[in-house]
């Protein structure tokens, strides 16, 4: 394929994973003023990222098993057609039961867009760049936090949240012709990267334990860490802001600073970034009462934790056991139970023990994580895959179907 062409498809999925990012975490920011217009409670439009986060965790593995003979082209740009149009609705719903509706419908395409967009990706260059091109791909998640949530709550503020919708809407058009026009169609079962390159269902199984203890550490400290500026380390709440466009900036940095790593050796990879976030944040907890060393602090555990997206995401090409798409799908859900599990620990802890805990709880569960990831060097001769997810979604574990109770894929949609 022609780099260049290869290269403007590449920004093309980049700038997929940059508005479904965008889009999920939107009525976060934009709480007060859409529950105000539809008459419902801030809690009811809470909902909607608590059950788009759900549909994504449940969804991943068994919808990408449904369509795993659909080619890539026409598979990414129906679910590209879908987001435009599930928002296009979501810009219109006069009712809350349609917004929700609408959000379902985007929430599935999301489950699937994560599943496939790696491997078909991966599919553009030669094996030897997966690293830097799926760090791309996963920058366009961090770049919404950084730069495109706080640009879409600013427009709801000053011309209604409906202009959010149809500006993500507006820009999905966009993405879509590129994808649609430029992405090669190929079969779903062909290419280097429609397997893992050395499948080895151990290590696989290994890397979601590893994806569901260090997302949780990341998201149980990440989710209250207005309130950790505010109160333990005493800055105003005012500079909220810019310490969050700190660690966005951050962490957009360490994904692509990553990938070159991943390339060469993708579990040195992940043993760096977990271990980087469990020192961060057990920093965090011991020096976060002075000012700036808990910015310091929080923008490093921001690049970490988004470091260590870029390299599950090349692991997955590695080891996968069946094929990788399945396995994109089976650690996208692990993520999303980390970030469930997280934000529902931390919720625990808070009332009780302080915003302070939550950070040493992060700094634990991540080193827990650590210590499973350091166990790879253990399993020295691949395993048979017979256990592996392949094209069933009967395989996927139990932990995967677990319920996501009450968080936000945003506050690490770096996750998926």
């Amino acid at each position: 394929m022609e780099r260049g062409r290869a290269v403007t498809v590449l920004i093309g999925l980049s700038g997929g994973t940059f508005l479904y990012t965008t889009a999920e975490a939107l009525p976060i920011g934009l709480l007060l003023p859409m529950a105000a217009d539809l008459a419902v409670s801030p809690t009811d439009v809470g909902m909607l990222v608590t059950a788009y986060g759900a549909v994504v965790m449940v969804a991943s593995v068994p919808l990408t098993a449904l369509v795993r003979r659909v080619p890539r082209r026409r598979l990414l740009s129906a679910l590209l057609a879908g987001f435009v149009v599930s928002n296009a609705v979501t810009v219109f719903a006069s009712t809350f039961a349609l917004l929700l509706a609408a959000r379902m419908a985007t929430a599935a395409t999301h489950a699937l867009f994560w599943a496939v967009v790696v491997p078909a990706a991966a599919e553009l260059f030669r094996p030897g760049l997966r690293g830097r091109v799926v760090a791309v791909v996963f920058a366009g998640g961090n770049i919404a936090l950084a730069l495109g949530v706080p640009a879409g709550i600013w427009l709801g503020e000053r011309t209604g949240w409906r202009a959010s919708f149809l500006a993500v809407a507006g820009l999905g058009a966009i993405v879509f012709v590129v994808v649609a026009a430029l992405l090669p169609s190929t079969r779903p079962d062909e290419g280097h990267a429609t397997r893992g390159a050395a499948p080895d269902a151990r290590r696989f199984w290994l890397l979601v334990a590893v994806a569901v203890l260090a997302t949780a550490g990341a998201i149980v400290a990440y989710t209250y860490v207005a309130l950790f500026i505010t109160e333990h380390s005493a800055l105003p709440a005012s500079s909220v802001g810019a310490v969050l466009l700190a660690r966005g900036i951050a962490s957009v940095l360490g994904i692509l600073a990553v990938g070159v790593l991943v390339d060469r050796n993708p579990w040195l990879a992940l043993l760096a970034t977990v271990a980087l976030q469990s020192l961060a944040l057990l920093g965090l907890y011991a020096l976060g009462h002075r000012p700036a060393a808990a910015v310091g602090l929080i923008a490093v555990a921001g690049l970490a934790f988004a470091a260590f997206t870029a390299a599950l995401g090349g692991l997955v090409l590695q080891v996968a056991p069946g094929r990788s798409d399945i396995a994109a799908a089976t650690v996208s859900a692990a993520v999303n139970v980390g970030i469930t599990a997280g934000a529902f620990v931390g919720g625990l802890a808070l009332p009780s023990h302080g915003v302070h805990l939550t950070v040493l709880i992060g700094a634990l569960l991540s080193a827990v994580a650590l210590v499973l990831a350091l166990g790879e060097r253990r399993l020295a001769h691949p395993a048979p895959t017979v256990d592996a997810p392949s094209d069933s979604p009967a395989t996927a574990t139990p932990a995967l179907v677990a319920s996501r109770c009450a968080a936000s894929r945003c506050a690490a949609s770096q996750l998926r």
